[in-house]
């Protein structure tokens, strides 16, 4: 991961699109999975996002697969299509159950050699191994924790290049500090400075929720929900880009660790009453 890549990521989490995906996985399926038009743009105007990049959004989670039309009670909304689900599914056992590595454990090698003319799905399977978390040890040489075994072998079988690839179980030997050639394999300073710039938003934002006292009214409620929804925004991906590499070979102190514990109590701060607001939102819908 670069600078530039982690500069590119922060610009895409902040558009309309990604915070829609961020709330279909963080309320949607609470409230059943569907969602009215209006009520969503409601919602999202709390977040400075406005009518028509709330119906752009969605219409392209429909293109893509993700969203399905459906008009409930003459309100034209969207539901979660089968293979939305399933992503989100996926999702929340990368962001809520990521797991850390042990040096033990070993780990995975993708060894593969695609031949020129299928260099789109070569292209594809770089970039699924990024998104996964793999480092490189050499070109076609690809590492993982070996937790993420299933997640490689997954990745080939979607793009149908099994027949180039082998996979393997690994432990290392020699000749040089595994701390050592971590450091080569992924780009351990981007990924600092990456949860760097996630506590530097969002530890203050914990910090005011726990400062705050007194009964929660209607206000503090819509201000929740926003907080919530730019935090599971701004930490969905960081997961994936950190494959939860053995806390043992990673450079003191590490950001990650304490990023976690600030992601995980402003989820279980906010999240009750995020969910709250949106159920408000829908239910008030229903008499307008």
């Amino acid at each position: 991961m670069t600078s530039n890549s982690g500069q590119a990521a922060d610009t895409e989490r902040r558009r309309p699109r990604s915070l829609i995906v961020s709330f279909f996985g963080s309320y949607a399926r609470d409230v059943g999975g569907w969602i009215g038009v209006a009520d969503l743009i409601a919602l999202m105007s709390g977040l400075d996002v406005d009518g028509p990049a709330v119906r752009s959004a969605v219409s392209r989670l429909k293109r893509r697969g993700l969203l399905t039309p459906e008009r409930l009670g003459g309100a034209a909304g969207y539901r979660l299509s089968d293979e939305g689900r399933r992503i989100l599914a996926e999702g929340d056992q990368r962001i809520f159950g990521h797991r850390v590595a042990r040096v033990e454990d070993g780990w995975v090698l993708v060894v593969f050699s695609v031949p020129e003319s299928e260099r789109r799905r070569r292209h594809a399977l770089r970039s699924q191994l990024t998104r996964l978390g793999f480092g490189t040890t050499a070109a076609g040489v690809w590492i993982a924790p070996a937790h993420l075994t299933d997640q490689a072998r997954g990745a080939l079988r979607e793009l149908g290049l099994e027949p180039y690839a082998e996979l393997f179980h690994a432990s290392h030997l020699d000749f040089r500090e595994l701390t050592e050639s971590v450091a080569r394999w992924w780009d351990l300073p981007a990924f600092q400075a990456m949860y760097e710039g996630f506590l530097d938003e969002y530890e203050p934002v914990l910090e005011r929720w726990r400062r705050m006292g007194g009964p929660l009214g209607a206000q503090e409620r819509k201000q929740a929900f926003a907080d919530h929804l730019r935090t599971v925004d701004a930490w969905r991906r960081l997961p994936y880009l950190d494959p939860g590499l053995p806390p043992e070979l990673l450079p003191e102190p590490w950001a990650g660790s304490r990023a976690a514990r600030v992601f995980f109590d402003l989820h279980t701060l906010l999240q009750p009453l995020g969910l709250s607001e949106v159920r408000s939102v829908i239910a008030f819908s229903k008499f307008r």
